[in-house]
């Protein structure tokens, strides 16, 4: 079997979080092969800073190069289906930031494709891989916490209230859903029995249109529930909490968490659990796509979960009459 030494990653966009996947992969010990960018300095730039092999002279160069194996795109929302499809039809595997997708329809095509072409398609989404939620999706699924109730989470991260920069832009994908909303919800679908079927919420639009501010509310069959909230505006904590039968559960920061606290209903004794390294959040994510694609494993990552989040973002944009360019188009994605 090929060694997971000898899978070369090139690195497409190098921007903020392409960095944070280069000091993983270098704390890892995994040297990246490529790099791109729409500037070619700043892929240069993010060659030199992290010891990339290749430095391409277009994005599009990448497909091309027959030593890649898999493709990582850090680009704006906008542009990921299209560089999804050229990686697949080039034969590469991919891993593209969150969110995935602008919806669903494009997220069924780059899946039928992928699987066409015995490829593996996956989410850079920290909350599947670290190894904190791992040891607590165990720990439900073998009943020690009970029954699901409610569980509870926000992110709000304020941006520069300036419709010109991508997280206000229409053009790019922005909005406070696709950058912020994907995680509250990948938290709250991973703790859920099944998909929720009955979905609420409020939104507030900035001057360009897109969201800037939601509360999202979920039920599924089994009664369990989830309250989102999800803002561009204002700091909001980062704690959730998974309220359970027999004890709750508060996991701090949990976008990339490494530790949580259980609280026992009865005995209201509590203890900490702790896993894994926040520095390593990304690491994790290409450990466990390379085994999906080297061993076959592609359950870890947890791509049903992505295409159920996907649906619940694309469902409350049609709710709230959000679309984005590419949508506005006849046949549009």
């Amino acid at each position: 079997m090929e060694k997971r030494n000898e899978l070369k990653w090139a690195v497409l966009g190098t921007g903020g979080i392409a960095r944070t996947m280069g000091q993983a992969a270098a704390a890892g010990g995994k040297r990246l092969y490529g790099a791109a960018n729409r500037t070619r300095s700043r892929a240069e730039a993010y060659a030199e800073a992290f010891g990339v092999e290749k430095v391409y002279d277009s994005c599009e160069d990448i497909f091309s190069d027959p030593q890649v194996d898999v493709v990582y795109i850090s680009t704006p929302h906008n542009s990921h289906f299209p560089y999804i499809m050229k990686a697949l039809e080039s034969g590469k595997h991919v891993l593209s930031e969150k969110a995935i997708t602008l919806n669903s329809r494009e997220l069924a095509q780059a899946e039928a494709l992928a699987q066409r072409k015995g490829l593996v398609l996956a989410e850079a989404m920290t909350i599947w891989h670290m190894p904190l939620y791992k040891r607590l999706w165990e720990m439900a699924e073998q009943g020690e916490l009970g029954r699901v109730h409610m569980i509870t989470a926000s992110f709000g991260a304020p941006k520069d209230y300036d419709m010109s920069n991508r997280f206000y832009n229409r053009s790019l994908g922005g909005g406070a859903l696709l950058d912020l909303g994907v995680y509250a919800l990948s938290f709250a679908r991973s703790f859920m029995s099944s998909q929720p079927d009955q979905i609420a919420s409020q939104m507030r639009p900035a001057p360009t249109g897109v969201d800037e501010q939601e509360n999202i509310l979920l039920m599924n069959r089994e009664g369990e529930a989830a309250s989102l909230a999800v803002s561009l505006c204002t700091e909001l904590p980062r704690t959730a909490v998974i309220s359970c039968e027999k004890a709750y559960i508060e996991v701090p920061d949990y976008t990339r968490p490494v530790r949580a606290s259980i609280m026992d209903v009865k005995t209201k004794e509590r203890r900490e659990i702790a896993e894994g390294k926040r520095e390593l959040a990304l690491w994790y994510e290409m450990q466990d796509m390379e085994t999906a694609v080297l061993d076959g494993n592609i359950g870890l990552m947890r791509n049903a979960w992505t295409r159920d989040v996907m649906e619940i973002m694309t469902q409350l944009r049609k709710d709230w009459g959000l679309r984005y360019p590419e949508e506005e188009q006849p046949g549009g994605r």
